[in-house]
């Protein structure tokens, strides 16, 4: 249990810095790692780029990083119900890379895979487009997208055994799990520990290997996290 710390703070100790990138895992306000966005608001890091599929909305989730201008950019799929943030980006105060949705998904799995570039159809002859190599397979165009990979990766997760392994519920796996593989550095907030073996190889979403710290984060789970330790230390 090596990967395991106190609380969120304790959790980035040591891993935040000015003009970071961030990748924040969660789909609209679904499997978000809210305690360590909030963690990541109350260490008062400054001009991140911020990969998410959105930001939250007002005053939860990134949202909140929002209203603290902390971000500088944002690589997402879509704005949301979040005002700010589409005020911050017509004034001019935010910058924006639009992505297709299942476009940012693979360009996020590419990242972890090491696949720096690839080509997809999606977008061609659109304003996607502009600025991006294009190039004809089998007389169809294809623009070229590259591979994201970040600093930090923050991930929600529904279970973790003593090793790392993540199981993750519904749409939480839509970002979380290909996020977790492409931040070089991962921090996972879970809701429940569970002794090591406890998953079926099958079962499992995320290995721990690509899993480097880990909170648990409702708080009536301490006891199951004291019986756990209990289990890895017998």
């Amino acid at each position: 249990m090596r990967k395991l710390y106190p609380d969120a703070k304790s959790a980035l100790d040591g891993l935040t810095f000015d003009g970071m990138t961030v990748m924040a895992g969660g789909f609209g306000l679904c499997g978000i790692p809210e305690h360590l966005i909030a963690a990541l608001r109350d260490s008062g890091t400054k001009g991140m780029t911020v990969i998410s599929n959105n930001a939250g909305v007002d005053g939860f989730g990134l949202g909140q990083l929002l209203e603290t201008r902390q971000i500088k950019k944002m690589i997402s799929s879509y704005v949301g119900e979040n005002k700010e943030f589409e005020r911050q980006y017509l004034a001019g105060e935010l910058e924006l890379e639009f992505n297709p949705q299942g476009t940012l998904a693979e360009r996020i799995r590419a990242g972890g895979a090491g696949i720096p570039a690839f080509f997809v159809k999606t977008g061609v002859g659109t304003l996607v487009a502009e600025g991006k190599e294009e190039r004809e397979f089998n007389g169809e165009r294809y623009i070229m997208e590259r591979g994201l990979v970040a600093d930090l990766s923050i991930v929600k997760a529904w279970k973790a055994d003593g090793r790392g392994n993540l199981q993750f519920r519904k749409t939480a796996r839509n970002f979380n799990p290909m996020m977790a593989t492409a931040g070089k550095v991962t921090v996972v907030e879970v809701e429940h520990i569970v002794p090591t073996g406890t998953f079926d190889p099958d079962q499992i979403h995320t290995p721990g290997i690509y899993v480097d710290r880990i909170i648990l984060t409702v708080p009536e789970k301490r006891i199951e996290q004291r019986t756990v330790r209990q289990r890895e230390s017998a």
